[in-house]
């Protein structure tokens, strides 16, 4: 599959924002990171912090890797299977309860939705767990769905770092990668949401983002409006005109 290409008159305008989910629109990152602490328990070990970092925003199959690497215990591929579940299973009890909002991400998806900008969820976590939280986004918003697509972990081709994820969700969309900003705030995230050909708006939260071309940093949402991330297009194409 091709990269859409990212300049040209669509670049003036913002067709579509697409949202990673964990991290960047609500506090669930961490949920995930608690599932993982507590399966490194059950094999008698201690994940590390700085290995946990590295899980952030990845597959789950990468994720147990690194666990697997930090704790020093050796698992086939049934056994990984069956810890998979095992962590979704975790992961699925624990956002059952209070599910919050990142700061400031509440109010760009609504602004966003008021400005009939489409928007898409993409997001490598299964749908099974997705929806909980899909289910617990759509409260804030009665009057009108908040995404327009949603693509989820289990449902593409290859998952992030590849572009596979915002390209599905492009052309679901029937958008350009030229006029589309991706917000997300992990390194793998970041890193799709760039090869498929969009500017992005990074907003950390678990682990830092290194500066790349096409990347806009951004402590928190908070202020983020569409003008804002029209800009954040024009910074993309700035680049994409010295380069």
């Amino acid at each position: 599959m091709g990269t859409p290409e990212t300049s040209g008159p669509n670049a003036e305008r913002l067709q579509a924002v697409l949202f990673d989910m964990d991290g960047t629109l609500v506090e669930t990152e961490q949920y995930w990171g608690e599932a993982m602490f507590a399966l490194a328990r059950e094999f008698g070990g201690e994940l590390s912090e700085a290995a946990r970092e590295q899980t952030v925003g990845t597959s789950m199959r990468t994720s147990l890797g690194i666990l697997y690497a930090d704790i020093g215990v050796d698992r086939g591929e049934e056994q990984l299977l069956a810890d998979t579940r095992w962590v979704e299973d975790r992961t699925a009890e624990l956002l059952a309860g209070e599910i919050r909002w990142r700061p400031g991400a509440r109010e760009l998806l609504s602004e966003l939705r008021h400005a009939a900008v489409p928007t898409a969820l993409v997001t490598t976590t299964p749908r099974r767990l997705a929806d909980i939280v899909l289910a617990a986004i759509g409260r804030a918003f009665p009057d009108v769905p908040p995404f327009d697509t949603t693509v989820c972990g289990d449902e593409v081709p290859a998952r992030k770092p590849d572009p596979a994820p915002y390209l599905q969700a492009m052309a679901e969309l029937g958008v350009e990668a030229s006029g589309c900003v991706v917000v997300e705030d992990s390194v793998v995230g970041s890193t799709a949401g760039l090869a498929a050909g969009a500017a992005v708006l990074g907003v950390p939260s678990l682990q830092p983002l290194p500066p790349a071309p096409g990347l806009v940093l951004r402590d928190t949402l908070v202020g983020v409006d569409p003008a804002g991330l029209r800009e954040v297009l024009a910074a993309r194409d700035a680049v994409d005109v010295r380069g």
